[in-house]
This record gives C-alpha cells, structure tokens and sequence, in this order.
C-alpha cells in the first residue's frame, strides 16, 4: 500500500468540494433521465422557475425544468444535473472531433469496459445514434507494478476508453489489480455498473494555463502539479484523444484539499483543432456548467471578485440555494453553492493504492 496525502500549501481555506455536479443542457429530460439511470443515476430534487427567473440566475431567458441525479449514495461529488430549457440557446458542441475545443467530458469508472465498448460501437455501427467509442487501453499511469511479470505477478492496471456523442461525452476506466477508496463507488445494483463522475476533462480556449491559476487562489483548489506537455507518445492518451503522428497538449489537473474525487483536468491542443467554445455557453445544449459547493460562499464570492472573472450576484438557485454562477476567461463556467453542513458520505481527502487479488 501507498499513498499520498494532498499538500495544500498557502491556498485560501474556502472548504471548496471538488466538482459537485455535471450539468447538461437539453430540451428533452425524458430521455436523458432514462439514459443515466443505466448508469445508476437516480433523480433526487426537480425545480422549475419562469424565464425571467433564469435570465436572472444564468443569463438565459428561457423556462427551465432542473432535475438533480445521484449516483447510490455518493451525495459528496459527482453528481448530474440536468437543465431542461425551454427555448435552447443552441445545439451546443455537439457531434464533433476529437478534442474539439470547448468540449466537456465526464468520467466514471466501470466493472466491465468491453461490455460498455460492445454498446456503443453496435449503436454506431447500425447507425441510431452518433457516437464514436475508442477501443478500451491499459496501462500502469501510477507506476504500481515491479518485479518481471508473469501468470503469478500478474500486471496491476487501469484500461480506459472514450465514447464522443452528439448528446454526451465520457471516458470510461475499469482496475485490475488495485483500488482507490473513495475514488469510484459502484452500486450492484446498477445495470450498466458504473460509478458516479469520479473526475472531469475540459479543452479550454486559452493560451496558457495561467489562465486556471484562479482555480488555486480565488477557489482554494490544489494545482496537482505545473502545466506539462502530453503527446502521442503516451499510449492512453493517443488512444483516448485520437492524437494523430506529432500531435501533443498542454495538460494541467486540479483538486479540492476536501475531496480526492471531483477532480479537473484541462487540456490545450498544441496545434490546429476545431474551435467550438462559443457553443458552450450556459443556456445552449450538452455538458455547460459545472458546480462546486462551499461554506464559505460571501469569501469566495469576494476572492472571485477581486480575480475580476465577473460573478453573478449571490441568489437562490432554482432549488433554493444560495449560489452565484461566474464564467472564466477560458470559457469555463462554474456555479458556487453555499452548503454548511457536511456531505453524509465522508469524501476521501487522501490518495490510498490498495492491492488486491485477480
């Protein structure tokens, strides 16, 4: 067993969570209820509020119908929220190339990546839906393997996968021979056995990484290491982003001191890609909008302030919370809620490798 706790070092102590909730934009709840209750995601609250009231909230004149979706019990981060607008701004990002920039991903684990990928590339192939799964890859990302490797020492890895749609994107990610407590709870019961949204990849319109930076010192979130370079030469990443030959991005990840799940990972292509970032806007189709929950709300309101990134006045949501929604310089918009008391599943706040059979 290893670990490694999280070093806060001089961040504001906003008791910041990570990424609470993924929320979706649609004009058709139905189906979107249905589609994430095979990923165990069942609905807990619902709202809706006029036009006027969410012109006020989010800048959208449009009557909006808010669903919010948990995973089992995992109330701590992960969960979906779905926004079922009236009159849509737009189609969103859509159906589009592999990291198109302003694109969103969520992602999961799973118990069974092959059963998932055999889904998706059926729908694909008899042409239902557009989605465009990459075949499932491990490899050993924490370096967790020694010794020559045989039938007795057998590998410890991770395999994961892409799937890009028109309605959502994921990555998928199974283990084999190790676990994370806290990092991916997988209810029995769920028919596709999946996890909540353990983590979540943004490919931002920005030219450098600088522009994150508020995420530390407006937010209080952990910079988990400097901005580095990922390219085609990392198997998992070449497979998941489809990088072509010289391809490469610049990655930086993200997490809250409070939480080891609800992580962020940003990504900016190092060449030519579609930029799409002006149909990510609140109001318009697809993943728009993340929110974080802290106590702290009036220090963070004023830390976002003084970061001049323009948040919205603070105000009742449509479930009654206390929040505010701001959007980044990179086109990342957040909603802050205020929640006092503590999530009833206690997040882990440090990072365990534990082995385990098979």
């Amino acid at each position: 067993m290893t670990s490694a706790p999280l070093e806060t070092n001089n961040l504001p102590n906003t008791g910041i969570s990570g990424v609470y909730e993924v929320m979706i934009g649609t004009e058709d709840a139905t189906y979107a209820k249905k589609y994430f209750a095979d990923f165990g995601f069942k609905e807990i609250a619902s709202a809706s509020i006029s036009a006027t009231e969410a012109k006020q909230i989010y800048g959208v004149h449009s009557k909006l119908t808010a669903y919010r979706l948990q995973n089992g019990s995992i109330d701590s981060h992960g969960l979906l929220r779905i926004l079922e607008w009236e009159k849509p701004l737009g189609e969103g990002i859509g159906y589009a190339p592999v990291e198109t920039i302003g694109s969103r991903i969520a992602v999961m684990m799973t118990y069974d990546i092959f059963r998932l990928f055999d889904i998706y590339q059926t729908a694909r192939e008899v042409g239902k839906k557009q989605w465009l799964p990459t075949t499932p890859i491990a490899d050993d990302l924490f370096g967790l393997n020694t010794g020559e490797r045989d039938f007795f020492n057998r590998p410890t890895l991770v395999r994961e996968n892409a799937v890009y749609g028109a309605f959502f994107n994921h990555i998928f990610f199974q283990r084999y021979g190790y676990k994370i407590p806290g990092y991916g709870t997988i209810e029995k019961s769920t028919p596709l056995r999946t996890s909540e949204f353990t983590h979540h990849d943004f490919i931002i319109n920005a030219t450098s990484m600088e522009q994150m930076s508020y995420l530390s010192s407006a937010l209080g979130l952990i910079a988990e290491e400097a901005p580095a370079i990922d390219g085609d030469w990392l198997k998992g990443p070449k497979r998941v982003f489809q990088m072509e030959p010289g391809f490469s991005h610049w990655y930086q990840g993200f997490v809250s001191p409070n939480n080891i799940c609800g992580k962020m990972k940003f990504f900016i292509p190092r060449g030519h890609k579609t930029n799409k970032s002006e149909h990510q806007r609140i109001g318009e189709k697809g993943i728009t909008l993340h929110s974080f929950y802290t106590p702290k709300l009036d220090m963070v309101h004023t830390l976002v302030e003084e970061h001049q990134l323009n948040p919205s006045k603070k105000q009742k949501n449509e479930f009654g919370e206390r929040s505010f929604v701001f959007t980044d310089t990179a086109g990342v918009s957040w909603q802050l809620i205020e929640k006092v008391d503590a999530p009833k599943n206690k997040p882990a706040v440090e990072i365990k490798f534990e082995t385990t059979d098979g």
